[in-house]
Formats: structure tokens, C-alpha cells, sequence
């Protein structure tokens, strides 16, 4: 699944408890559509997003950044501090993409671009055609 969205704060590196590390960011979506009535509605929805792939990308990765991301979507459900059911939706990211060009775009590509030609190459290397 494809999404464009703008980043709503910095991407941070957390690392997990088998001490790996992921970048977690956000991306907000707006929509907007007529009702029955023909009222136009807009509304926002956000993702809470991760990637699994590279940490280089953390830095180019920043609030009002508008991206496009490649990935699954995953929902999620929790109880609050406050005792209030909550959910919210995840998004696994796969690939990203910086839009609006410029160098900060380059250097994330380029950062990409040499994580992606390892794992090509070691699955290439498994790839026999026979």
C-alpha cells in the first residue's frame, strides 16, 4: 500500500529490547469528501509509522517533510493512562520516498539506494535459475 502524507514531528531511533534498531515517525493524511447533504468534510488521519531498514534515514526524516511511503498497514488497540480504550494505525514501511526534491531528497535516496543494493545483491546471490 502506497500513502503520502506529511511528517507531524522528527523521526526518533528506538531500540528494541533484542537491541534493534528501528526509526519510528508519524505521518498525517488529509481527505476530504461531500457528504449526502454536499457538505464538504475534511478530516486528518495519522499513522504511526516504522522503519526497519536503515537508521541513516532517521536524520532527513523531519517535521513538515512531505514523504510517500510503501508498506502494510497494521491496526493496533490499547487502554489509556486514563482507563479509555484507544486505537490507532501503524504503518510498517518498506520504502520511503521524499518529495519536493532538493539535496535532502538526494541524500535519502542515496542513504536507501545502499541498503536496498545489499539486500538485492544477497538475494540475487541465492536466486539460481535452475
Amino acid at each position: 500500500m502506497n500513502i503520502i502524507g506529511r511528517l507531524t514531528r522528527d523521526a526518533v531511533i528506538s531500540t528494541t529490547s533484542q537491541d534493534k534498531e528501528v526509526v519510528i515517525f508519524s505521518v498525517a493524511i488529509n481527505d476530504s469528501y461531500r457528504n449526502k447533504q454536499g457538505e464538504r468534510i475534511e478530516q486528518t488521519v495519522y499513522f504511526d509509522c516504522s522503519y526497519w531498514i536503515s537508521t541513516k534515514v532517521a536524520s532527513l526524516l523531519t517535521k513538515g517533510t512531505l514523504v510517500e511511503l510503501i508498506g502494510r498497514i497494521s491496526p493496533r488497540a490499547w487502554v489509556g493512562n486514563d482507563g479509555i480504550p484507544k486505537a490507532g494505525l501503524n504503518f510498517h514501511t518498506s520504502q520511503i520516498k521524499l518529495h519536493g526534491g532538493g539535496t535532502k531528497s538526494e541524500r535519502l535516496q542515496a542513504a536507501v539506494q545502499t541498503e536496498n543494493d545489499t539486500i538485492v545483491r544477497s538475494e540475487k546471490a541465492d536466486d539460481f535459475p535452475f
